[in-house]
């Protein structure tokens, strides 16, 4: 499975601003820009969206983790704050509440280590490799402009 999203920016990095798209059209130009990510602004930001994906995926895994135990979790509640200083994210910290009858509550802690260790997130947020494909160009066909504009 792949999944991509759109960056849409115009103008310089402290005056300018963004739109961001999801192809699954959760996200539709959301709005973003440097008071956003550096001023506690009122839009959407990479670093948020990060802590989205991460509780998210997070809350998953643990719901797998617990049901190869044999639990099933009632409910799973994960908080993501995503810590950027200096330009670069140096921390991801996960708070989560679970609700998981039959489990007993000296035992929770290993199914939790287990999903932070396992979480797909987690894991990109350890080691990500790298790549692009980027070329620069003069102007944008048409059909290219419409995502975000």
């Amino acid at each position: 499975m792949k999944r991509s999203a759109t960056a849409n920016w115009k103008g310089s990095g402290k005056e300018g601003s963004g739109k961001l798209i999801t192809d699954s059209g959760v996200i539709k130009n959301k709005a973003y820009d440097y008071g956003s990510r550096f001023e506690n602004g009122p839009l959407t930001n990479p670093e948020e969206l990060i802590a989205a994906a991460h509780a998210g995926c997070y809350s998953m895994k643990l719901s797998f983790v617990l049901g190869a135990a044999g639990f099933t979790p009632s409910r799973i509640e994960t908080k993501c704050t995503v810590t950027l200083e200096g330009g670069v994210i140096t921390g991801s910290h996960l708070e989560v509440r679970a609700k998981v009858p039959k489990l007993k509550a000296k035992d929770f802690p290993q199914y939790a280590e287990d999903a932070k260790a396992n979480c797909p997130v987690s894991k990109a947020l350890g080691a990500i490799a790298i790549t692009m494909d980027a070329q620069q160009v003069k102007t944008f066909k048409a059909k290219e402009e419409q995502p975000g504009e």
